[in-house]
């Protein structure tokens, strides 16, 4: 009987993903932790109720719910801002996968499209795709009903991306000067601020859902990834639905001013210098494109 039941299963998959019209959505929860205590005697120095009000910012901009709509090649990602934590649409976005732009992917015509908005001007960013080198493991784990295998990755870290920005000179990184030099390259943002040029990235995929894609910029894999663990960032599945009875629309997005990655991260660093400079100057330090 439970022979039965398997292969009968295995009939109900194969014949989910072998329809025409395949499309799933996936419900992903996206949580930063900050380690507080790199600010030092800024944070000693405040008050409860002051330190409350920042631990309650830091929560809306650290943890949110983004929605991955797909089929056999293509992709959505976007913010749920109804899920996300209260207060989280709003304030100054960044790049990276906590931007609260849209992210397109055709696995198929290697495009990948990113519709974002910067001090209220809106971009279209184009990414160049290239097969993820991606090192397999046979290590599984359970998230939900699926069964995952890991898998990890070395990237190149955005210099925009602040999630992975830390505090320089902290006495656990002395130690880790000490007895290995730290072989890890880092990018200085301020005199305090440093971010590291490369970082591991581990996925958890499922072969169940034999799609190769996954939420942010990730694809690359036998099957839907369901975990990505990024330094302190992790981004976690906890909904599928597949087939859903509306009919999901996958297209480009095409608002705003077409850049290249790397010509947008140069806006932006150019646009973070400029506010740096006026606020040492006292000026407002939010000037026009």
């Amino acid at each position: 009987m439970k022979q039965l039941f398997t292969l009968l299963l295995a009939f109900v998959t194969v014949g989910t993903f072998a329809q025409k019209n395949f499309q799933g959505k996936a419900t992903y929860m996206s949580k930063t932790t900050v380690d507080m205590s790199s600010w030092g005697s800024r944070m000693n120095s405040m008050s409860e109720a002051q330190k409350k009000q920042i631990a309650a910012r830091m929560k809306s901009m650290l943890e949110k719910t983004f929605i991955l709509s797909f089929d056999k090649t293509a992709s959505i990602y976007k913010e749920d801002e109804k899920l996300s934590a209260p207060g989280a649409s709003g304030g100054m976005r960044f790049g990276g996968m906590t931007g609260g732009g849209t992210k397109y992917k055709n696995t198929k015509d290697l495009v990948a499209l990113e519709a974002t908005e910067f001090f209220g001007k809106n971009f279209l960013i184009s990414d160049t795709m290239e097969m993820p080198q991606w090192e397999l493991g046979s290590e599984t784990k359970k998230i939900g009903e699926y069964v995952c295998y890991k898998a990890t990755l070395t990237k190149d870290v955005d210099a925009t991306d602040w999630r992975n920005m830390r505090r320089r000179n902290r006495e656990d990184d002395k130690k880790k000067d000490e007895a290995k030099k730290d072989s890890t390259e880092t990018v200085k943002v301020t005199e305090d601020i440093e971010i590291p040029k490369k970082i591991t990235v581990t996925a958890w995929y499922t072969p169940q859902i034999p799609v190769s894609n996954g939420p942010g910029e990730y694809w690359g894999l036998p099957g839907l990834i369901l975990e990505i663990n990024e330094g302190r960032t992790t981004i976690l599945c906890t909904e599928i639905v597949l087939n859903p009875s509306e009919k999901i629309e996958i297209t480009k997005p095409t608002k705003g001013d077409e850049v290249t990655r790397k010509e947008y991260v140069s806006i932006i660093t150019k646009k973070m210098e400029e506010m740096r400079q006026n606020f040492r100057s006292r000026g407002r330090g939010r000037g026009r494109f």
